[in-house]
């Protein structure tokens, strides 16, 4: 941890908008005018819209993420939390990853911790639930889904081949309804490999609150999203929720009863419950409220963007939407950090600061191979497209999107190497614990119990 006196810019996050907002501020800086320092549990950034296909092995895991101390160089990159903020005297707590808590002192702060799975307290969710939130919840799932096959196979036990060839989904989303399209196809693709699996055993199920999926690409394509899914033999649940699932055994409200080993929880996220602690305005959901500038409400030095900023839309409300507020995706996250980028050093020179307006551009969202919807907005005229060339619009628009020409290059590798290459169906599931094979090869084996007549023996002699 470096002790110059320069300023310090501490930038608490390193998701997308914490990445994208150190370099732009790096880009911006003059040599030596400050110091840039991220702070964060892991030591990368997730690009989550390619979790999906990172489930389905379409990508690499590695591919989907990219390493801090590699892209921010010159920034200081600590692996830990910051738990409290004093504003009077701009001091964070930091609490690493082992070791002691310490306090570093800044002038500037950046909040960019990003949202987590918005969850409700139903029975069994948290013993059985799997999130898509991270890389290693995406490669869990994939290995799950795998070892649920190889159970299935090998097994003559009816219920237990049930329960494990039945996937429940909660949540049609963006995430919900692209993860569920990427795992059936992953599983059908799968099944030609095993002699007692066929997809015909599978039960795939999706479950959503509203009485649509994927609201963010419009109603018209929702219902394309829908009927497509259920083309391909999944049970789309609306206006449902999911009561109980406690052991696996699934309780919707519409009164279906399923066991499944599989329950997949995509439904919404809510901004990183840390933000209580800081000190800083919230709106209603929890969000940073933040003004147009990015900079959080009441401060002159704090700056905020992303899924865990309240930002106002300033395109919506010229339109006379008066609360309108910018949506929680990768399309405003990135704008957002370029604009909070320029302001902080604006903000560090005494210049005045820039507001933050973008128009939607649109939505895409893959749901398998070759299969997806697009709505791309150009002016006042709105395309919809689905199928094979929606599909592609999806792969593009993320593919470009993706930090780092190093992981752009990995990542269109990966899907070229696709269109030549049979997908891998292996799971690997024995490397969430490597070692237990090494530990049963290696402890010491149980002292033999002496025989009871030579025990009574010795004892006489004795």
């Amino acid at each position: 941890m470096s002790t110059t006196e320069r300023p310090r810019i501490l930038v608490v996050g390193g998701g997308y908008v914490g990445l994208y907002a150190a370099r732009r501020i790096q880009k911006k800086m003059r040599y030596g005018e400050a110091t840039v320092t991220v702070v964060d549990p892991r030591s990368y950034m997730t690009y989550q819209p390619f979790l999906p296909e990172a489930a389905a092995g379409n990508i690499s895991p590695r591919h989907v993420v990219v390493p801090l101390r590699r892209v921010l160089p010159k920034a200081e990159v600590l692996t830990g939390r910051v738990t409290t903020i004093d504003q009077d005297r701009k001091v964070a707590t930091v609490s690493p990853l082992v070791g002691e808590a310490y306090e570093l002192p800044f002038d500037y702060l950046v909040i960019a911790l990003g949202a987590v799975s918005r969850t409700f307290p139903i029975p069994g969710l948290a013993e059985q639930g799997i999130g898509m939130k991270g890389v290693e919840e995406a490669i869990g799932l994939r290995n799950h889904v795998l070892e649920q096959l190889d159970k299935a196979d090998s097994t003559t036990d009816e219920e237990i081949r049930r329960k494990a060839l039945t996937f429940v989904f909660v949540g049609g989303g963006f995430a919900g309804a692209e993860t569920i399209g990427e795992v059936e196809d992953m599983a059908r693709d799968a099944s030609k490999y095993y002699k007692n699996v066929s997809r015909e055993d599978m039960r795939f199920i999706l479950v959503d609150a509203a009485d649509k999926i994927l609201p963010e690409v419009g109603p018209k394509l929702g219902k394309y999203g829908k009927e497509h899914l259920e083309g391909r033999g999944v049970e789309v649940y609306l206006s449902t929720s999911m009561d109980s699932c406690v052991d696996g055994h699934v309780v919707l409200k519409n009164g279906l009863e399923v066991d499944s080993n599989t329950i997949v929880w995509t439904a919404g996220v809510k901004p990183n419950p840390a933000l209580a602690r800081y000190g800083l305005p919230l709106g209603p959901r929890g969000h940073v409220d933040c003004e147009p500038t990015l900079q959080v409400k009441g401060t002159d030095y704090i700056w905020a963007a992303g899924d865990n900023a309240q930002v106002p839309d300033l395109v919506g409300r010229k339109a006379g939407n008066e609360n309108a507020w910018c949506p929680p995706n990768a399309q405003h996250a990135l704008r957002q950090a370029r604009v909070l980028g320029d302001n902080v050093v604006s903000g560090m020179r005494g210049f005045p600061q820039k507001d933050y307006a973008h128009a939607n551009k649109g939505a895409v969202a893959g749901l398998g191979l070759h299969k997806g919807v697009a709505m791309i907005v150009m002016g006042k005229m709105k395309i919809k497209l689905k199928g094979r060339l929606a599909w592609y619009m999806h792969r593009g628009y993320h593919g470009l999107a993706m930090p780092t020409w190093n992981r752009k290059i990995r990542v269109f590798a990966d899907w070229t190497l696709g269109m030549f290459l049979k997908r891998e169906v292996v799971s690997l599931g024995a490397i969430e614990t490597p070692r237990e094979e090494f530990y049963e090869a290696a402890k010491p084996a149980p002292v033999a119990a002496a025989p009871k007549e030579k025990t009574e023996e010795k004892a006489k002699a004795s």
